[in-house]
């Protein structure tokens, strides 16, 4: 195991989502398991894991199979409402990884070790890819907004490498699997280099779309036209 990593037990939230690190997720809790779970880590100050769901459902009397690539997330706001249910708003930090899983509660739990991206062996040819990925993405961006007929203005992009890759991760509108291969990815570059394939796909389809007019139905913008996740 590397030396950068720590194990720790963390209650696990198996969802239909993926959450990168950076990125902020709204919940509305209203299992009784998970309301126990997030009660505890409210009262803790204490973290959970984001986990995609690989085999079984959200809901239900079994407990959902993740895949083994998750992230740990700290609520940052919580608000408990009348019907006994919850809203909670988190921010994922860091990538971790099931070592085993503890099925001791209502709610599904992991032995779980962090999992930092390693520094890269050439930070120039990140720095690289990043720029490519950062410039594709805003792309992508104004073109999504082109097929929704919206006016999205692009802020100022992150400049760290890991940032720019995450940033990517988070914006397209790509299969969950696929999100979940750039979640478990073991470096930085082969983040960057999955994410410059995905975005010269998507940014060509989207391009000919432009061209013919022709616009898929399932782009989802918030309220405010900023980008929903799957």
């Amino acid at each position: 195991m590397d030396e950068a990593t720590e194990v720790i037990e963390l209650p696990l939230f198996p969802l239909k989502t993926v959450l990168f690190p950076g990125q902020v997720l709204p919940l509305h809790i209203f299992e009784a398991r998970y309301q126990t779970m997030i009660r505890r880590c409210l009262a803790d100050d204490s973290p959970f894991g984001v986990v995609l769901i690989r085999e079984g459902q959200e809901v239900g009397a079994e407990l959902a199979d993740p895949h083994p690539v998750g992230t740990l997330t700290r609520i940052v706001e919580s608000t408990h409402l009348p019907d006994g249910t919850m809203k909670i708003i988190t921010v994922g930090t860091e990538r971790f990884r099931i070592r085993e899983l503890l099925r001791d509660q209502p709610y599904l739990r992991g032995q779980v070790e962090t999992y930092p991206l390693p520094a890269p062996l050439d930070p120039d040819r990140v720095r690289g890819m990043a720029d490519k990925v950062r410039a594709r993405v805003t792309r992508y961006i104004e073109l999504i907004a082109e097929a929704a007929g919206l006016q999205i203005e692009v802020g100022e992009a992150p400049e760290t490498p890991q940032q720019v890759g995450y940033l990517a991760a988070v914006a397209m509108q790509i299969d969950l699997d696929e999100k979940q291969g750039l979640l478990g990815s073991d470096s930085l570059d082969q983040i960057l280099l999955r994410e410059l394939t995905l975005l010269n796909r998507e940014n060509a389809l989207l391009t000919w779309m432009a061209k013919t007019k022709k616009w898929p139905g399932q782009v989802q913008f918030g309220p405010s036209g900023t980008l929903l996740p799957n």
